[in-house]
């Protein structure tokens, strides 16, 4: 009888273990190719320990900055190929590859980091099964506003560039300065200051914190402080290590893949990047200018041929880009970040 009742009282224990006791344990690589001072870093840190808390302890994490596991333009096939988990993404890197996402590079768009962060990824949900089904999209987001920066003339005027050798930020980039008479560079990020200061490139289109965090202030004078462009990013995650895990652990990942989760990754380097700017403007020999009402026109309406070709690229995508756009702008206004 009392061999019974032990039987009897494991089973009862057995039933009422909680499901995550059984859960595999899994360890998060999650990559990114900026330094790691960046305030990236603490954002994919600040991911992961969420992830972490959410999972129960069940999903350990750790980060690997600086191109460690991998090139900053390779970061999309690392997460699709198991190389690393979780990954950094910048779309622009790859012409052509992710159009759809590209429309949150076109001039004059988005006004605020959080919010256009917020009103990117709400918006780009519909579209991300389409354009990275390689992989499992966690979010979409952006950084600050930004623009020209110049070692050897002043732009003003969009015919300033005819001539120019430029590292463009992403192919949108890439294309205004095609358009406009300048000649590309490209270059990862980590590579700026170098191909600038060996003359290899002339200027950059860059945010400003990380002017100067990768030291392209000291190789650079002439910054035009206006409201250009955007860079548009994603977390990206390998799919198979999200079909490994159980369900309590998906939704850890899933509840920290989100629009809310866009905003908090986007604020902070937001704040960081719009802190750069008093500091070039306090650095002896730097030239920060504003546009006039003009030029500011004059830029617009040269950026226009670029939304064209974007549309172009959408609909080879098989998406309407006039319906796209529109909800584009309206997500955006819903979430403040919509450039008037």
């Amino acid at each position: 009888m009392s061999m019974r009742k032990n039987l009897l009282a494991l089973a009862l224990a057995l039933s009422v273990t909680p499901a995550f006791a059984q859960e595999k344990t899994f360890e998060l690589k999650i990559s990114h190719w900026v330094p790691a001072s960046h305030p990236l870093q603490k954002a994919m840190e600040d991911w992961g320990a969420a992830v972490e808390k959410a999972s129960g302890g069940t999903i350990k994490y750790k980060v690997f900055p600086a191109q460690q596991l991998g090139k900053a333009k390779d970061h999309y096939n690392m997460a699709r190929d198991g190389i690393a988990d979780v990954t950094y993404v910048n779309p622009g890197y790859d012409p052509g590859v992710f159009p759809i996402i590209g429309a949150g590079e076109l001039p004059f768009l988005m006004s605020d980091a959080k919010g256009g962060s917020e009103g990117l990824d709400a918006w780009y949900r519909k579209y991300a099964e389409k354009e990275m089904k390689d992989v499992k999209f966690c979010l979409a987001f952006i950084h600050s506003p930004s623009s020209f920066h110049s070692r050897t003339k002043k732009i003003v005027v969009p015919e300033d560039i005819k001539g120019l050798r430029i590292r463009p930020a992403h192919a949108t980039m890439g294309n205004f300065v095609t358009l406009l008479g300048g000649t590309n560079v490209q270059s990862s990020a980590p590579e700026v200051r170098d191909i600038i200061e060996r003359g290899v490139a002339d200027g950059v289109t860059f945010p400003w914190g990380s002017l100067v965090l990768f030291g392209v202030d000291k190789v650079t004078k002439y910054h035009m402080d206006a409201p250009l462009y955007v860079t548009t990013f994603a977390f990206v995650m390998n799919k198979d290590k999200y079909n490994e895990m159980s369900d309590r652990q998906k939704k850890a990942i899933d509840d920290n893949c989100n629009t809310e989760a866009a905003g908090r990754v986007g604020e902070p380097w937001g704040k960081f990047e719009d802190a750069g700017v008093d500091k070039v403007k306090a650095e002896p020999g730097q030239e920060v200018y504003t546009l006039t009402p003009d030029q500011l026109a004059q830029w617009k309406k040269a950026a226009e041929p670029l939304v064209k070709t974007w549309a172009d690229g959408v609909k080879a995508k098989g998406v309407d880009p006039d319906a796209a756009m529109a909800e584009l702008k309206a997500s955006l206004a819903k979430y403040n970040a919509l450039t008037q």
